[in-house]
């Protein structure tokens, strides 16, 4: 096992525009809560950080919708976030808020030292705007296709489908979020941190540095980025809910939320070490820090390209060792989705299930998607807890607590001769703390939490085995050797299960009066602490750890899940409403004709994407098109289709589209094309 050194470990910041779901727990929360419990049992120096992200675009759009302030958003879910990981049991030092005075000192300062040593570029661009809002669509307010995979709700920041991150100006056919408008372009003035004049310090610390030791999704997610090359990126926006830019000319523009988020992680740590008398710098600036940031998926990009950089252009800081990243999980077959209401939501379930917080930690951690998507699901939930948690773990500790208040009255008893099976057991226990520490040490926290149940499956194998109900009415003495033996057992649980079921590590102690021992044993003490629980202790009565999950109590969940995509598939058949009102010389522009599709092909490494060869009448041309989810391009060639012709031609994953089919969207939301049915309608011909 490592000596013990400094920590710093962080977690994504979450949006304070909802609550946490069961997505957010298993990609982020719970293994850093896992790895940071782990840290402290070994005797190491630990800041486990985090907060709210409150500067997101997603806070204002909720606040439009609600008519509030963004500030009311921000404190409503700020306080019920905090409440959650509170009483779900996950243990930060200190959660902060990015709308605290501490974090705006802190991100202005930073800005201000990259400013000053010519760290930015400074760059008069066009951005999209909404003539009708009268504002920039930055990030969130601008929704359109992903030019890389094709998702047609892609983000102005970033592609929730394939988690590539790029300007909004890179949306192929964007759309305003705030009033459904198509933007214009405007020009603006921003500030830009040049990522290609750190692309060589990138290349030699990560694909140099961590290609062995950092996960295979995010070495690979950041190989691709920086092979294809990297561009400055915009560190500022036209907002007026954020940190204004502090510099001449700032005036208007905020920084940009990605600049300003992991900066929280500093300024939450500074306010932790105020708080506690404590020096933050060596936890930020000392190279025997490890510095390791635990986050999802579609924030890789961020902590491993563009946070490094701006560490390394202010040039005191550390570097994240490791960035665990998870990929994503879904519920019951679907994505997660808050627009849908397709979630378990954290306060939801702490209700509905009270006193059982251990049991969702352990079955996310069980089904955790580290390596792949994966799927939760309530049958898997009680599954966990019926055969795992209740039948191994609970029915072990049961029966050693029973057995030793029947036969002892609660002492533990003095053992007799061991035997061969007695002193492989023994051994076998001290060996699983570095067994769960290198699954742990190695981030693979699914592995280490079934190592820690297999500890339980040797207790109920022990006794099974050995029999002591058996044993006692024909040899007294053995039986105390195996009583014994199997509260050695029980007290290693109660130690090496504190990370990953820490309400259930807690009750195990006081059931064993763990507090009254002497000497109390720690993680690094079972391999070399010849007794855990010494003859003569005595221990209390037995309590179940865990209790069945009853169908019933599952039913309800499934039929809370099945309400919401009843709701979901009644809005999806309302109509929408009119647009607004445009004049006869704005349709006039539309140049719409009839056209048949001569080819087409699937783009590789797509889900949605056609390419097709499309006889518009006046030219043969090639149109890509999201509609492979629909039609396979089998299906496709020969229809008739509706082509509007005179779109400015975009380039989407290397493919010039000259052109968009004319498409609507059933309530199951499948594609359906707008038909010319007439056979006689020519191609080419003119649709008014």
């Amino acid at each position: 096992m490592n000596k013990p050194k400094r920590y710093t470990v962080t977690t994504a910041l979450p949006y304070t525009n909802g609550p946490i779901h069961i997505g957010h727990l298993a990609g982020v929360y719970v293994p850093a809560d896992i790895y940071v419990r782990y840290l402290r049992l070994t005797g190491n120096d630990v800041a486990f950080i985090g907060g709210s992200d409150e500067h997101g675009v997603p806070i204002t759009i909720k606040a439009k919708n609600e008519g509030v302030s963004p500030q009311d958003i921000v404190d409503k879910y700020h306080a019920i976030i905090k409440k959650s990981f509170e009483e779900f049991g996950i243990t930060y030092d200190n959660y902060s808020r990015t709308s605290a005075p501490i974090h705006h000192k802190t991100a202005s300062e930073f800005f201000k030292t990259l400013y000053d040593k010519g760290e930015f570029i400074e760059e008069t661009t066009e951005q999209l705007y909404d003539e009708e809002a009268k504002q920039f669509l930055a990030d969130r307010f601008v929704i359109g296709t992903c030019p890389k995979c094709g998702n047609e709700e892609s983000y102005g920041d970033q592609c929730e489908n394939c988690g590539t991150s790029h300007n909004a100006t890179d949306l192929i056919n964007p759309k305003s979020a705030i009033t459904g408008n198509i933007p214009t372009l405007k020009q603006t003035k921003h500030w830009f941190l040049p990522l290609d004049k750190h692309e060589d310090f990138l290349k030699a610390w990560i694909l140099e540095g961590h290609k062995k030791d950092w996960k295979p999704n995010v070495y690979g997610q950041v190989k691709s980025w920086i092979d294809d090359g990297l561009r400055p990126r915009a560190v500022t926006r036209d907002l007026d809910w954020g940190i204004p830019v502090p510099v001449e000319g700032g005036e208007g523009k905020v920084l940009y939320v990605w600049f300003d988020a992991p900066i929280g992680y500093i300024s939450s740590t500074i306010e932790w070490a105020e708080r506690e008398g404590k020096d933050w710098e060596p936890y930020w600036k000392d190279e025997d820090t490890k510095l390791v940031h635990f986050i999802g998926k579609d924030n890789i990009v961020f902590h491993c390209i563009i946070f490094p950089s701006m560490l390394k252009a202010e040039g005191s800081y550390i570097l994240p060792d490791n960035v665990p990243a998870n990929e994503f999980l879904n519920l019951e077959g679907n994505k997660l989705s808050t627009s849908k209401n397709w979630a378990v939501w954290l306060p939801e379930y702490l209700k509905d299930f009270p006193g059982q917080q251990d049991v969702l930690r352990y079955a996310l951690n069980a089904n955790a998607p580290e390596t792949k998507d994966n799927d939760f699901t309530w049958k898997d939930f009680q599954a966990r807890n019926n055969n795992e948690l209740v039948a191994i773990f609970g029915n072990f500790i049961n029966r050693v607590v029973v057995l030793t208040n029947k036969y002892y009255q609660g002492v533990v008893p003095i053992p007799s001769r061991f035997t061969k099976v007695d002193e492989e057991t023994l051994a076998t226990v001290k060996a699983y703390p570095d067994v769960i520490a290198s699954s742990i040490e190695r981030y693979r926290f699914r592995e280490a939490g079934q190592e820690l149940m297999n500890l339980a499956r040797l207790g109920n194998k022990y006794l099974a085995d050995e029999e002591p109900w058996k044993v006692i009415k024909e040899d007294e003495a053995r039986t105390k050797t195996i009583m014994y033996v199997a509260l050695q057992i029980a007290s290693a649980l109660a130690t090496l299960s504190e990370p990953f079921l820490p309400f259930t590590s807690e009750k195990l102690k006081k059931i064993l009066c763990h507090s009254e021992l002497v000497s109390e044993s720690q993680w690094n003490d079972i391999p070399t602490k010849e007794v855990l629980l010494p003859a003569g202790h005595q221990i209390g009565k037995a309590e179940l750890l865990f209790s069945k999950i009853e169908d019933e109590t599952i039913q309800k969940q499934l039929d809370k899940l099945e309400a919401s995509r009843k709701a979901n598939e009644a809005a999806n058949k309302s109509v929408e409403p009119q647009k607004d009102t445009i004049s006869y010389e704005d349709f006039t522009k539309l140049d719409i004709r009839v056209g048949t599709i001569l080819e087409a092909e699937k783009m590789p490494k797509t889900k949605k994407l056609l390419k097709l060869k499309v006889d518009t009448g006046i030219d043969t041309r090639t149109i890509v098109s999201g509609i492979a989810e629909s039609y396979t391009a089998e299906e496709v060639v020969g229809k008739r289709v509706t082509v509007l012709v005179n779109l400015a031609p975009r380039a989407l994953r290397g493919v010039e589209s000259q052109g968009m089919i004319l498409m609507t969207e059933t309530a199951e939301g499948k594609l359906v094309f707008v038909n010319p049915d007439d056979a006689s309608v020519n191609n080419g011909l003119k649709i008014s």
